[in-house]
């Protein structure tokens, strides 16, 4: 028997136990999904069929959360969760997005089909009952009935019959596991354009990631390495030129050239230290409590700080909201004319919102050309929102509000 067939008769306890433990919530979610069909198609005519029919569905999307913990301890299929479900504002609007849930109705959908295979593995798991009772068909039949009993066709296929069915359990157990299993993974799991957007957010945070983490190696190096080497060749140079000075007979244009290597080599320091500055946000080691108020102090108008520091959000989030901080306090000290301004950051359980006021004269754009274009896409490289509040005459008011993890 080759290694594939034993593959095929090996029944695991978990399939078995899934077709039975999983009977009374096939049960008891079709007939959800019975009802919910029979309560929406007969009160769709009237006022109340649309809400009863969306709260329905978000029962149903619920009911999900079973079946998949079943199938992932039971079944060893992990079915990935479809997250939550949208919940925008107003009742109305949360009517329409339950009744545009995707997952919602897949999910009733496995429902309905849980039924009839639920019932189906049930009957699989119980046939070695039947079989047992085929294989001792003629001993049951003169133990309930005494007497002389002739011999039939039926006493004789009884037993072969029985051998077959018990030869036929094993697969059918796996067949109907198998079954539950493509059905929870289709039905139950994410729609296939929402995995894709998934893996595609993963692999973002894996890039966002791996950036930062080379960025922080490629200023350390260049810090330690390179301008480590520039300013000793800045000391060599500036003790070339004392030496030169003790030599009144020296030749005035090596004196020159090496001004010139000394004016050279300070400039390149001064652009180092500026790209190694611009590669990570000064400060941010010890988070935005501490490296905003470095930027409200270098502000031309007097901010007004409150930094609630209770989660720090994820490094890539944090330096946005650095440079929207700093951006935004460059714009006030130069375009606004204000006199006061004040920057708030808030978190919530999963957002993080940085606020910038100010009561300058207003006018603030983020149409393309403008830097609030650039700040608004440096936001949504990260899942953020910018709202832009700044009617002519002012006040200006700009909100960035972004994830606290990606």
């Amino acid at each position: 028997m080759s290694g594939r067939a034993r593959r095929w008769w090996t029944v695991r306890p978990g399939e078995a136990a899934f077709l039975v433990a999983g009977l009374p919530v096939a049960l008891l979610g079709g007939a959800y999904a019975l009802a919910a069909l029979y309560a929406g198609v007969l009160l769709s005519l009237t006022v109340v069929g649309l809400p009863v029919t969306a709260l329905a569905l978000a029962g149903a999307r619920r009911l999900g959360t079973p079946q998949r913990w079943l199938t992932r301890r039971l079944l060893g299929e992990d079915v990935p969760d479809p997250g939550p479900a949208a919940r925008p504002d107003g009742t109305v609007a949360r009517i329409r997005a339950a009744l545009a849930d995707p997952v919602a109705w897949r999910t009733l959908g496995h429902l309905l089909l849980r039924l009839p295979l639920g019932v189906l593995g049930f009957a699989a798991v119980l046939l070695p009952l039947g079989c047992g009772w085929l294989l001792g068909f003629p001993l049951w039949l003169r133990l309930l009935e005494p007497g002389p009993h002739p011999v039939t066709p039926l006493d004789l296929a009884a037993p072969p019959l029985g051998l077959a069915l018990l030869a036929l359990t094993p697969p059918l157990i796996r067949l109907a596991a198998d079954a539950n299993r493509r059905l929870a993974r289709h039905l139950l799991g994410p729609a296939r354009t929402h995995q894709r957007v998934q893996d595609l957010e993963a692999a973002r945070h894996t890039l966002l990631t791996t950036g930062n983490a080379r960025l922080r190696r490629l200023e350390r190096d260049l810090h330690d390495g390179t301008q480590a080497r520039l300013v000793a060749l800045a000391i060599t140079l500036s003790l070339a030129d004392d030496t030169l000075t003790d030599h009144p007979d020296t030749d005035p244009r090596l004196r020159t050239l090496l001004d010139r290597a000394r004016t050279q080599t300070d400039d390149t320091i001064a652009e180092l230290r500026a790209l190694t500055r611009g590669l990570r946000p000064t400060g941010l080691d010890g988070g935005l409590a501490e490296a905003l108020p470095a930027l409200a102090a270098g502000c031309a108008v007097p901010v007004t700080l409150q930094v609630d520091p209770a989660e720090r959000p994820d490094e890539s989030v944090e330096q946005a909201l650095w440079y929207c901080a700093a951006e935004l306090l460059t714009n006030i000290s130069k375009h606004s004319a204000a006199t006061a301004a004040r920057l708030t950051v808030t978190t919530t359980a999963t957002r993080i919102r940085l606020t910038v006021h100010d009561n300058g004269h207003g006018g603030a754009t983020a149409a393309p050309g403008h830097g609030l274009h650039g700040l608004a896409d440096r936001v949504a490289a990260v899942d953020g929102t910018l709202r832009i509040s700044s009617p002519p005459g002012g006040p200006t008011e700009i909100t960035a509000e972004l994830p606290l993890r990606l």
